[in-house]
């Protein structure tokens, strides 16, 4: 099954296995399980001396797979053959079964091992999702350290009458306890604060006691990393405090615009810029969301970030990072039937429509793009823009106008996701050349329309375009003073990777000559707290 690069891979993988452990196969005699048994038998010729396979498991799933150390008491199945983006987090759980420790901070170690509730996990996925292999690592590494909780992986494409059953049309979708329990990307701190009650109170806490920095960057995308990368090389105390490191990067497919980098992937990219980061002294908040900004001259002198879980930050500079998120089209029915056959990620949900009728709503590179990709899964995909003319790159058009399952309609406006017992069925739209009113049969809505910046909890605070964004001038700068902004959810144009890095750039450098031009408030001090032992 696996060629020989990936065995010798494998094999040097597995040679930091530890501790000995066992798999246990559920099989019929399936095409699917002869393939499942096949990888799991490479698996244990790599490392024969701690990893054995037996093959009398009675889950009710077939094909899946447990691992387990002996009387760990660990509980962590596989109802999929992992392979594509899911491959990795095969390697990941079978190290972690073996003993290698995971690479999180210990403090999210040690909340994982003191969650006290019986926690029944189950995880849906599709092999294609780049967003699904951080909640499928994330509830994997969980299980491995606590045995009160249980996680099941699945493949949504392996186990399509489940999919149909709980009407799931959007992954990772995750159960809790039989109930639902998230749609889409979660990192394992994101899960721990949903599944723990007191955490955010504790991270509050522990946030409100830093010492203020000199330069606060609020995001964690290709703006906000390149920001952090800049000041932290000053020498000057810099946070950073991110939603979701990487930001949207995380959700981009291909990046192959970047120079001095041919070809990558947004979660590749994204790691790499936090491995970057991480190279410095940058104290790195993840996973909070910032509520509000209060300027300087309402403080009295550092500019304070309050944030979601009731925590409050503060710096002398601040520089707004906060990126871009897709764009609704805002019609009757879209919020209804949100992850219900409404989606925004063509390479993460574009599996569980096999065989259906699909639109994609957007003629920009990313809509056709999307629709390009869907044409190889679907059955037939209908393409909505609204302008006259498709506004992708003309490659792209062309490619799409040859594929025989794509209908394509320009100068269309969509009005309506229509649906019945909730899942759509189909969607309706009008032809503006004359008004008139069109419909179209399906099952699945892709939404590619654009961007809208993340940065409504500024309010009036600093100055916004009508769009949103933050109104900057050439060096990063906003109109309130130590207030600085870069990338996606900024002025600039031209909303790429590399205008946000160069932009993240400029407003480091600037906030630093700002730091050097601005004598600190009195009785500012910006070196980090001793804690004493009392």
């Amino acid at each position: 099954m696996l060629d020989d690069d990936i065995k010798q891979q494998l094999a040097a993988y597995l040679e930091r296995v530890k501790e000995p452990f066992e798999m246990v196969a559920s099989l019929d005699d399936g095409d699917s399980s002869k393939e499942l048994r096949e990888l799991l038998e490479e698996v244990v010729h790599a490392r024969p001396d701690m990893i054995t396979l037996r093959l009398d498991g009675a889950d009710t799933r077939k094909p899946s797979f447990t691992l387990a150390r002996p009387g760990s008491g660990t509980q962590l199945r596989f109802a999929a053959i992992p392979g594509g983006h899911e491959f990795t987090s095969l390697i990941l759980a079978l190290l972690w079964t073996g003993g290698h420790p995971p690479k999180v901070e210990a403090d999210t170690l040690e909340q994982i091992k003191a969650l006290d509730a019986d926690l029944d996990f189950e995880v849906y996925m599709s092999l294609s999702c780049h967003n699904c292999p951080d909640v499928v690592q994330a509830l994997s590494l969980m299980s491995i350290y606590n045995p009160r909780i249980k996680t099941t992986v699945i493949d949504g494409g392996l186990y399509q009458n489940e999919i149909e059953a709980r009407e799931i049309m959007g992954v990772p979708t995750v159960f809790l306890n039989g109930q639902f329990f998230s749609n889409g990307r979660m990192s394992v701190e994101e899960i721990l604060q949903k599944v723990d009650t007191g955490a955010a109170a504790r991270d509050a806490e522990k946030l409100s006691a830093k010492a203020p920095y000199e330069v606060l960057i609020v995001g964690g995308g290709p703006a906000g990393a390149a920001a952090a990368i800049y000041a932290a090389r000053k020498g000057i105390r810099t946070g950073m405090v991110a939603e979701r490191f990487g930001g949207q990067v995380n959700d981009t497919m291909e990046i192959a615009n970047y120079p001095g980098i041919p070809e990558t992937n947004g979660p590749a990219y994204a790691a790499q810029l936090e491995a970057h980061v991480r190279n410095y002294e940058v104290d790195i908040m993840n996973t909070q969301r910032v509520a509000e900004l209060v300027p300087a001259a309402e403080t009295g002198g550092l500019i304070t970030v309050k944030l979601d879980n009731g925590g409050t930050l503060q710096s002398r500079t601040v520089i707004l990072a906060t990126g871009a998120r897709w764009r609704n089209v805002n019609v009757p029915g879209e919020q209804e039937y949100k992850t219900k056959g409404v989606a925004y990620c063509p390479h993460c949900d574009g599996p569980l429509f096999k065989g259906k009728d699909v639109a994609v709503i957007g003629g920009g590179n990313s809509g056709v793009e999307a629709a390009i990709d869907l044409a190889g899964v679907v059955k037939h995909v209908t393409v909505l823009e609204f302008l006259p003319e498709m506004k992708a790159d003309a490659v792209l058009v062309k490619k799409l106008k040859s594929l025989p399952n794509v209908t394509i309609h320009t100068n269309a406006q969509t009005t309506e996701i229509t649906g019945a017992a909730g899942k759509v069925n189909g969607l309706k739209f009008k032809h503006r050349a004359d008004g008139t009113d069109a419909s179209v049969d399906l099952e699945g809505v892709f939404v590619q329309i654009g961007l809208v910046p993340n940065t409504e909890f500024l309010r009036t605070t600093v100055e916004r375009s009508k769009f949103g964004e933050i109104v900057v001038d050439a060096r990063g700068a906003t109109n309130v003073p130590g207030v600085f902004a870069a990338g996606d959810c900024t002025t600039v144009p031209y909303k790429q990777i590399v205008v946000a890095a160069g932009a993240g750039s400029t407003a480091a450098l600037s906030a630093f000559d700002y730091l050097i031009r601005t004598p600190a408030a009195e009785g500012v001090q910006t070196e980090e707290k001793e804690t004493v032992a009392v």
